[in-house]
């Protein structure tokens, strides 16, 4: 039987620690072998703040993603995201023949040239590259060139989208993926890995909004012509949604917690008298237990929904050329906070578009299919990315476990594959 590889993505969320486990088949396509997630510990608002505590679930949710595909982890890539992650968009352009007048032929050795003079920008201390991107490629003076070489030219200019993040947050990852027996190998920015798992390469040519409703932050992606364009985060998730729960209703975050997910909505227009049922709150302290009704809940989070859409729209405005009235393509929910009943309707309402859907990932295949949902679209979108990534020693390990799988699967490719080349 033939020896095949595999990605483990893992993504270390503020509230939950999702892993899942892609296998390539013959064909170099990808199935998804096996997932797990854990409630998350020793984090706060996307940071590891608590290494052992970490260690520990991110441990618990490999050993449960290989028990259910069967396959041993060596190594795995994981995402940052939130408020340490900064951006800019940069262009550099190299002579192709510098030393004479006639035109030549564009080689890659060229392409490597005008990317590192793109990049040639000073960098803090503090901070550290995790992504170049390549947005265009212009040889003299014609613009949206996506791959240069073979073209004939004299002046090559490219313009890059640059992604840094603090160091100390990627060399605490690092640490706590170790300490937890994984190599690491490497780490992407959280909105980038889910454009694998849940953008059409229609939607990014067009231009879309790609929005990661997470607990601890909320951030967002801005794709125009198939690259980013803007990246940004807004210090606000779902976390505060519960905290506002507990503050009125006066109950434990933990129970605040657990009755947005069960009955929490946020577009108010959607409860009617059919559905507007009682939701009951347990006593506190031998307090009889209390009802309000599923309408004083949705009130509740639809106001601070409404505020961190339009906290994103702020945001997006600020940080982008493009005017959100020009992306023809459609603004894409993701994230835990994404699986919300009203969470479209709401995002529709504060963007004044119908272009909202929720971002999951396409079937993969595998036994059980609970990936295909938003809030599984970073760690799938780092198993799908893997296939980009530069292939070390480490990147792709053996199998731990035969089984032969006939599921028709996905190789992750997009107008993002052409240009991550020169991500890691």
């Amino acid at each position: 039987m033939s020896e095949n590889r595999i990605a483990v993505g893992l993504d270390i969320g503020t509230s939950v620690i999702r892993v899942a486990i892609g296998e390539y088949d013959d064909d170099d396509k990808i199935h998804i072998a096996g997932t797990a997630e854990k409630k998350s510990a020793g984090m706060r608002n996307g940071v590891i703040v608590n290494i052992e505590d970490a260690k520990s679930v991110i441990t618990e949710a490999i050993e449960a993603a290989q028990l259910n595909s069967g396959i041993n982890v060596e190594s795995v890539i994981t995402a940052i995201g939130g408020s340490q992650i900064e951006s800019q968009n940069y262009k550099g352009g190299v002579a192709v023949n510098p030393n004479g007048n006639k035109n030549k032929e564009i080689t890659a050795a060229d392409v490597e040239r005008v990317i590192a003079n793109s990049t040639a920008i000073p960098v803090p201390e503090d901070r550290e590259k995790i992504h170049v991107v390549p947005q265009d490629y212009i040889v003299d003076g014609y613009h949206g060139i996506s791959d240069p070489i073979h073209r004939i030219g004299t002046r090559l200019e490219v313009e890059v989208h640059i992604v840094t993040a603090a160091k100390t947050i990627i060399e605490n990852i690092r640490s706590t993926v170790s300490r937890s027996g994984y190599l690491l190998d490497g780490v992407m920015l959280k909105t980038l890995a889910q454009t694998f798992s849940v953008c059409h390469e229609d939607e990014m040519e067009l231009g879309s909004i790609l929005i990661d409703l997470g607990a601890g932050s909320t951030d967002v992606i801005v794709l125009v012509n198939g690259a980013p364009v803007s990246t940004a985060s807004v210090p606000v998730g779902g976390n505060l949604v519960t905290n506002d729960i507990a503050i009125v209703t006066g109950i434990s975050s933990a129970t605040a917690e657990e009755k947005k997910i069960e009955a929490g909505c946020c577009w108010l227009p959607l409860i009617n008298e059919q559905n507007d049922v009682d939701v009951i709150l347990p006593g506190v302290g031998g307090r009889a237990p209390e009802v309000i009704m599923k309408s004083q809940l949705c009130q509740i989070i639809q106001a601070r929904m409404e505020q961190i859409f339009t906290m994103v729209k702020s945001a997006i405005i600020k940080n982008t050329n493009e005017s959100i009235r020009k992306l023809s393509g459609n603004i894409i929910l993701t994230g835990g906070g994404a699986q919300m009943e009203g969470v479209v309707e709401l995002a529709q309402n504060v963007f004044r578009t119908s272009s909202v859907r929720l971002g999951v990932p396409e079937n993969l295949g595998g036994i059980e299919e609970d990936y295909r949902k938003p809030s599984f679209a970073t760690v799938i979108g780092l198993v799908l990315a893997s296939k980009n990534m530069p292939q070390g020693k480490d990147t792709r390990k053996k199998r731990g476990h035969s089984q032969d799988r006939k599921e028709k699967g996905s190789d992750g490719e997009s107008v993002l594959k052409k240009i991550f080349k020169s991500l890691f």
